[in-house]
């Protein structure tokens, strides 16, 4: 599912335009990166929390040449899946219990004309 997608689901869902979706859409994902930004933590409620962690600086291996090279430290974003999108995502079913599931994504796929 891309960003699009989502638009578009919500869009129909609530019966606002794309275009006034898209810009909730996208002003919801830029404050969650400016609470990162600027506190590196945020929690969303029966969804998940977000985490800005640094990684340290470490010795690494060029694939092509086999060299051994600097990483530097950095920061990274992690994601850990709150309880209720855990139980919920373990318990959808999955193609080989149900095939309806994966029956209606190629429907919805061929629906928008994505399938080659």
């Amino acid at each position: 599912m891309t960003k699009k997608d989502i638009v578009r689901t919500i869009s129909e869902e609530l019966g606002l335009t794309q275009l006034k979706t898209k810009e909730i859409v996208q002003k919801t994902f830029d404050g969650i990166i400016d609470v990162l930004v600027n506190d590196g933590r945020i929690e969303l409620r029966n969804f998940g929390v977000f985490e800005v962690k640094k990684r340290a600086a470490r010795k690494g291996r060029n694939p092509k040449t086999g060299d051994t090279v600097d990483v530097p430290e950095k920061f990274v974003v992690t994601f850990k899946a709150g309880r209720e999108m855990e139980q919920r995502v373990n318990h959808v079913p999955g193609p080989e219990t149900d095939t309806r599931y994966l029956d209606s994504l190629l429907a919805d796929r061929e629906a928008d004309g994505d399938m080659d």
